[in-house]
């Protein structure tokens, strides 16, 4: 379901509602999906009510100018700003008629206050046989990408009069993003961010610990859902608060849903962020710890066992829900083994066939160039996937950070 919300957001669009529109047509129309009707309610703030601008599916029709009264709707509308999507029992006796018993609800684009509390510019209904309760996590990406969508196109006008604002926000970023190439003890560090355009969603750091009882580094890796300036400014949020985080607590886990609430807070809109984190130590056995937020799962090679494994998530999306809880799992990191930290314009990326590269592509790669420095590696990566991608129309950042733990020499020259 979310990709295929993910490409009729790159669609273009003459208005807010042909794209909803064209969302909920798509929805319904989908093999995947059990959704047999949707709609689309426009916020009429002057009469306190939503008026239906769209319906679609195998339902019967409901008048075109019909509204909705927000008195008469109030509990359920007005938990959508904290809640997002909604599944409730219809109540109106006309929808009732109509066959609708059972819907979902999402709020998407812009908040309004009225009688002192926040309501969607538009939302979005659908409702089906039976509506899981697990589905809701589903709409709530749905009416995320959707309103990112919407603040798009609208903003895409105004885009020539920020230029120049966007060249210097490009400058800040880069001068953000740390050097390339780090030695920490035995591990060779190389990192690099490419973005899309002049600034980008993609971010990566290295956190240093050094204190008289922890001696360890910290790597980040994440990816803002939206695209842009938006994303920029979400990403450089996230690195402020990971590094303010880190002065007061060195636990992953803790971290994470902290940095959870905040995106959820602060973001009213953008709040999708995937990150990967882990520590590298000093441990004897080299232990490295990490947590996943919905990030592409990085990989670790280990070439004495000619193995891949995946890491994958311990936890959800950042922002996508509050209260979210995140595990911390880890794996050991013996000589030679290399760990790859990627985001998924590597990955996604396209030929002019819409081939993707895929991981399967990345890993053989890796095993090609196992015995190379961390940044051969990372750059033979970017080469092959650079030319792999250069006849298609979709681009997206990338962002890559390889981790190789040397092997170390012995007095023989062993």
């Amino acid at each position: 379901m979310y990709n295929l919300v993910k490409k009729i957001t790159l669609r273009s669009y003459t208005s807010e509602l042909k794209l909803l529109s064209s969302l909920v047509k798509d929805i319904v129309q989908s093999e995947k999906s059990d959704i047999f009707g949707g709609r689309v309610w426009e916020l009429d703030s002057t009469n306190h009510s939503y008026k239906l601008k769209y319906q679609y599916g195998k339902i019967k029709k409901i008048p075109s100018d019909y509204t909705i009264s927000i008195d008469d709707h109030f509990q359920v509308l007005s938990q959508l700003y904290r809640k997002k999507t909604i599944l409730s029992s219809e109540t109106d006796s006309l929808l009732r008629e109509k066959g609708i018993d059972f819907y979902s609800v999402s709020g998407i684009s812009d908040l309004v206050k009225l009688k002192g509390s926040l309501f969607y510019k538009y939302i979005v209904g659908f409702n089906a046989p039976e509506i899981q309760s697990s589905f809701t996590e589903t709409l709530n990406i749905i009416s995320n990408v959707a309103t990112i969508a919407i603040r798009n196109m609208n903003n895409a006008a105004a885009k020539s009069k920020i230029q120049k604002d966007i060249v210097k926000a490009s400058e800040i970023q880069r001068y953000l993003l740390p050097e390339h190439d780090l030695q920490f003890n035995d591990y060779e560090i190389y990192g690099l961010c490419i973005p899309d355009s002049e600034v980008g969603g993609d971010y990566y750091d290295f956190i240093h610990y050094n204190t008289d009882e922890y001696n360890s580094l910290g790597m980040v890796i994440c990816d803002a859902a939206s695209k842009g300036l938006p994303a920029a400014i979400q990403a450089l949020f996230v690195s402020g608060a990971l590094r303010m985080g880190t002065a007061f607590s060195t636990k992953i886990a803790t971290l994470l849903n902290r940095l959870n609430t905040l995106i959820f807070d602060t973001f009213p809109y953008e709040r999708l962020v995937t990150l990967f984190y882990c520590d590298l130590t000093m441990s004897s056995n080299r232990m490295v710890a990490y947590a996943n937020a919905g990030h592409c799962p990085p990989v670790h090679y280990s070439p004495a066992k000619d193995r891949f494994e995946f890491l994958d998530n311990t936890g959800g999306i950042l922002g996508l829900m509050q209260q979210q809880k995140y595990g911390v799992e880890n794996i050991i990191m013996r000589e030679g083994d290399i760990l790859l930290l990627y985001t998924d314009g590597i990955t996604e990326s396209q030929d002019d066939k819409g081939n993707f590269f895929g991981e399967e592509q990345l890993c053989e790669t890796l095993k090609t160039y196992q015995n190379e420095s961390s940044k051969t590696i990372a750059l033979k990566i970017i080469e092959l996937n650079e030319k792999f991608s250069s006849k298609s129309a979709y681009n997206d950042d990338k962002t890559i950070i390889v981790i190789k733990r040397n092997v170390i020499k012995t007095g023989n020259g062993e």
